[in-house]
């Protein structure tokens, strides 16, 4: 089901935290909200879930102006970070909660309780209190209990946000996998770029209560509307006066063109070798390698190299941006 947001304004005292936003988002797509914290993402998700009330602007939902809605009346499954599980109940029971109280017959909720279970892969666990379950398989049992009511629309308040790096990781590939076979409309939340880029099908920036650039994830990171989302959606270097990736430089050490430069540090993270160079004027520059790149190269600190972009790199024309987000 698709949602439209229109001209959607909302202050908190003197805070501007939504600031005349327009967005379509398309049904049956996995949307994602991505921005710095503070930024606004978070209270537009509530105000489509009926959370929170709009000061001005218009919410629909699958063509129905749900702007005044109670959540109750707006068929949307929310999922926090902290799973607000009931700690007293089993999974089934926490799973069965939403149908239990819309008063489904015993046979309907035990067949659809088995049947998320499945999809979730929890159904060993059913009999299982919450706090039996490890980080990631509580967040699938809020999920498996979001999804019971067959919701239009199902939303996703920074899911995974409170787990490890590798729970994440497996989580959202899972996420991908789920959404993929239920095909709900779905928005979630999240300040991780990488999360962003990897599962969603279309991305929404957004900053000081403003969408900064709407659209699927190669367009945003190769051809990013402004400073501000080419410095939030992935690395960014400066060579002279242009902004780059890292992974879009290339050093040499057999002289001809590039800007010359001198390597200062080299540090390795895992795959990834991060070598940063001092020009001739002295602006520091990251480049990005892999090991065998950089054994190949056979270069190291205070080996002299030439900096050149690679060849069909985008080199989009982005206007400047008062407010910038540190690289990540």
């Amino acid at each position: 089901m698709s949602i439209e947001i229109s001209h959607v304004g909302k202050r908190f005292a003197d805070f501007v935290a939504l600031d005349d936003v327009s967005l379509s988002i398309k049904a049956g797509r996995l949307t994602a909200l991505l921005g710095p914290s503070g930024g606004g993402k978070s209270t537009l998700l509530r105000i489509i879930a009926g959370l929170e009330r709009a000061d001005t602007g218009r919410v629909e939902i699958d063509g129905v102006d749900a702007t005044r809605l109670p959540p109750q009346q707006r068929n949307v499954g929310f999922v926090f970070q902290h799973y607000a599980a009931f700690k007293h109940l089993s999974v089934r029971r926490n799973v069965a909660f939403g149908l239990e109280i819309r008063k489904r017959s015993k046979e309907e909720i035990r067949r659809r309780v088995d049947e998320l279970l499945a999809l979730v892969h929890l159904g060993q666990f059913g009999d299982r209190l919450p706090t039996q379950l490890s980080g990631g398989q509580r967040q699938r049992m809020a999920l498996a209990r979001a999804l019971a009511v067959e919701p239009t629309v199902l939303l996703l308040d920074e899911p995974f946000g409170a787990l490890d790096a590798k729970v994440r990781k497996e989580l959202r590939d899972w996420l991908r996998r789920l959404h993929d076979e239920v095909h709900v409309t779905t928005v979630f939340v999240t300040h991780d770029q990488e999360e962003a880029l990897e599962v969603a099908d279309e991305i929404v920036v957004i900053n000081d209560g403003r969408v900064e650039q709407v659209g699927a994830p190669d367009d945003l990171y190769d051809r990013p509307a402004n400073e501000f989302v080419m410095r939030f959606l992935g690395p960014v270097t400066q060579l002279g006066d242009q902004l780059v990736r890292p992974h879009d430089l290339q050093l040499t050490t057999d002289g001809g063109d590039g800007v010359p430069g001198r390597i200062t540090r080299v540090t390795r993270i895992g795959f990834e070798i991060r070598v940063e160079v001092t020009t001739a004027d002295g602006q520091p520059v990251t480049v990005t390698l892999t090991r065998n790149e950089l054994l190949a190269l056979g270069i190291g600190i205070g080996t002299d190299v030439r900096l050149r972009i690679a060849p069909n790199t985008p080199t989009p024309t982005l206007p400047p941006t008062p407010t910038l987000a540190p690289a990540h």
